[in-house]
């Protein structure tokens, strides 16, 4: 029962990467109609396609401010209000600039979900599940995109107003989102550490952990801040004691997105007709994409916890490197006909899902000590947010520049760098409490 409890909540936060996938792709069906409304520049279209992006990056950044100062629970309410204004605010929006504020308050919440829900799941998980459930966070940002394709294509041809349906209909969810958050505890060890109400704190740790030493447990986590209290300054992050997880974070994030997965997604139906697939053929792959990442991340979040981080990496990157190595063969030889390079791209989405997708958020939740658990998240956070902008913005130049062949190539080499990576860096972290993971990533 006590397990049951603690799923539960953990699928309740995890409902704020559905909110996070949901918002950020549902974009994709009212674009065309909101463009021609407005009567949009191409600036002002690609402005208004890229606002909530910046504020997910907004969002990224100043995450962890919020997680500390007023907790976990209190900030998931704040991301219910976002995305609930968000959706009545750029459906009822009566003009372009009340649709840009209202659109760049949903990409704040993106960017502030993607920092406190993996860390309240990993602060609320017992170690032997942990990576299953913040993995839920992932598995529910693949399943929001993919209802928010549903969505859009139900309400698409319901009449001139379409779109303030498609963007309306994201109150409901972010609704139940907002009532359900009452229903969890505030995380633990934010209790413990900023609070020091040790009662409360007990009590979730207990229902957590029916079979553990809860005592000993307070014990580790209060001996965990002392520590980083008596080596730092307590909120000092970018001090040198936290250089190894600053690190590990960073470049996780960074390898992430060199991966070229958000270029890949963002531009499936352009890179399939450079390949010379017909539009709708193009536009059919691109559903394929999204229908692959869902089962592979469904997968990996059965697996994390059974293989390890670690494991679920080696397999990933190697299977990357091998089918971006492909892709970048087909575009260098011109081996544009059947179906050859959307399989590659299939193959990659799935390795990419099993390995990389799932366990990014997992990892980067893990390897801060509890001290600076939020602002290390922020910063993990952060660098994958900035890196997806800068490469959703610069691929359509570069493949026009370099060509589709360098341009894999590219991507197939930093997946090499990754392995190196994964094999010479990356610590394991599975079955592992918090505050053993943070003592031995500092120490290293």
């Amino acid at each position: 029962m006590s397990n049951k409890k603690v799923f539960f909540w953990s699928i309740i936060v995890a409902l704020g990467g559905f909110l996070f996938g949901f918002d950020t792709a549902v974009i994709s069906g009212a674009e065309k109609s909101i463009q021609q409304l407005w009567q949009l520049t191409t600036f002002e279209h690609g402005f208004t396609v890229a606002i909530a992006l910046i504020g997910t990056v907004l969002g990224a950044l100043v995450g962890g401010f919020p997680s500390d100062k007023f907790g976990r629970k209190v900030t998931l309410l704040g991301i219910a209000v976002l995305y609930l204004l968000s959706s009545l605010g750029t459906a009822l929006a009566p003009n372009w600039i009340i649709f840009l504020i209202f659109r760049f308050l949903g990409g704040i919440g993106v960017g502030v979900s993607s920092v406190t829900a993996p860390l309240y799941i990993s602060e609320i998980a017992p170690a032997k599940s942990r990576g299953k459930l913040v993995a839920m966070f992932q598995f529910n940002v693949v399943f929001g995109i993919l209802v928010s394709y549903l969505s859009n294509y139900l309400f698409a041809g319901t009449g001139e107003q379409d779109w303030r349906w498609m963007l309306g209909i994201q109150a409901v969810p972010s609704f139940i989102f907002l009532v359900a958050v009452l229903f969890v505890p505030e995380s633990p060890r934010w209790l413990i550490l900023k609070r020091n109400r040790l009662a409360e704190a007990q009590k979730t740790l207990r229902t957590a952990n029916p079979e553990a030493d809860i005592s000993q447990m307070i014990a580790e986590i209060q001996a965990s801040g002392q520590n980083a209290s008596s080596q730092v300054s307590k909120t000092s992050l970018f001090s040198g004691a936290y250089a190894t997880p600053i690190s590990l974070a960073v470049l996780f994030a960074f390898f992430n997105q060199m991966s070229g997965i958000n270029a890949i997604i963002y531009y499936a139906p352009r890179i399939f007709e450079m390949v010379g697939l017909g539009k709708s053929s193009a536009l059919l792959s691109s559903a394929g994409i999204g229908l692959v990442n869902f089962l592979f991340t469904l997968l990996a979040v059965n697996f994390i916890d059974r293989f390890g981080r670690r494991t679920l990496m080696f397999i990933g990157s190697v299977g990357l490197i091998i089918t971006l190595g492909l892709v970048a063969k087909a575009f260098y030889l011109e081996e544009f006909s059947g179906i050859a390079v959307p399989i590659y791209l299939f193959v990659y989405i799935a390795f990419f899902a099993f390995s990389q997708g799932a366990v990014i958020w997992v990892f980067i939740s893990e390897i801060f000590p509890n001290q600076v658990r939020a602002s290390g998240q922020a910063l993990g956070s952060f660098t994958h947010w900035i890196m997806a902008a800068l490469i959703a913005f610069s691929f359509p130049y570069i493949t026009e520049t370099l060509g589709g062949g360098n341009t894999f190539l590219i991507f197939t080499g930093m997946m090499i760098l990754q392995l190196l990576f994964v094999w010479r860096l990356m610590p394991e972290t599975k079955g592992t409490s918090l505050e053993e993971i943070g003592h031995t990533v500092v120490m290293h």
